[in-house]
């Protein structure tokens, strides 16, 4: 076999196809009305119910999401949901028939934590590598791309500068953001609500998790062993951190300098609209 050849098989064998999307969330900030918001009559409907995948941005948010996946070469998309989203059901498999993926549904019966969240997917997975992340986030495909084409456990580690210069998030809320501790392409630690002077440690050019993963079977025995967190939650951080520390996985750091859209509070939607407008959407 020729050496490209041999490269273009060793490609197609390491990257993943598949992505789980979190949207189990109570939507809790998001539902809190704010005086500052500016939003459409549709888009407070859909706000006050604090599904945000399905907020209204010329199209619901999550249209953009899973388009930027296909983008990057995701084409096999699982949704995991409450048992009470039939909208999220009736948009994927009702209103839409998306040509560039297949779109399933695991149930989280209880908003438990994200590392639970994560375990409702297991079936799923069917034991291949998959990426991990959030409903309310709009991620660069070059980042998904890059992620899904690694042959390991990953994440990608964004910029703090980044994130600050070309993104629409207040520095008060990036600066809240889990810190990454890293050696070298990979994460030592995860800092979830670092201090001022965790941050001053880690210097002005740390980067941080945007909850963008990438994951293969390893993580469900984290997810089940990893204690409950303050909150009374399995967290997904604290499972990675449990992987890393008792050697059962590496977690190698994609790092980028771009921006998120994140959509987590009213006053995000005027943001990420303008952000998100002319972007084509292919489902």
């Amino acid at each position: 076999m020729r050496s490209h050849e041999a490269a273009e098989r060793a490609v197609r064998y390491s990257m993943t196809t598949r992505a789980v999307i979190l949207a189990r969330g109570l939507g809790t900030r998001m539902r809190k009305a704010d005086a500052a918001a500016q939003m459409s009559g549709d888009q407070a409907q859909v706000a006050s119910t604090g599904v945000k995948a399905l907020i209204p941005i010329g199209r619901p948010f999550l249209d953009y999401v899973l388009s930027a996946l296909a983008d990057a070469g995701i084409h096999r998309i699982c949704l995991v949901i409450g048992p009470e989203h039939d909208l999220l059901r009736r948009r994927y498999q009702v209103e839409t028939s998306p040509t560039r993926m297949t779109i399933d549904f695991a149930v989280q019966q209880e908003p438990h934590g994200t590392a639970d969240a994560v375990l409702a997917a297991e079936s799923w997975t069917d034991g291949e590598p998959f990426l991990v992340i959030n409903s309310d986030n709009y991620y660069p495909v070059d980042a998904l791309r890059r992620l899904a084409a690694i042959d390991e456990p990953g994440l990608v580690a964004f910029s703090r500068v980044g994130l600050l210069a070309d993104g629409q998030i207040e520095p008060s809320r990036v600066a809240s953001f889990a810190a990454l501790d890293l050696d070298g392409d990979y994460m030592r630690r995860i800092v979830e609500k670092p201090d001022a002077e965790t941050l001053r440690a880690l210097g002005d050019d740390v980067f941080l998790s945007m909850n963008c993963w990438r994951f293969d079977r390893r993580i469900f025995r984290m997810c089940r062993e990893v204690p409950l967190s303050a909150r009374g939650e399995l967290e997904l951080p604290a499972a990675v951190q449990l992987g890393i520390q008792t050697g059962a996985m590496r977690v190698r750091a994609i790092r980028v300098e771009s921006a998120v859209l994140d959509l987590s509070r009213q006053v995000d939607i005027a943001g990420v609209a303008s952000r998100l407008a002319g972007v084509e959407v292919v489902l």
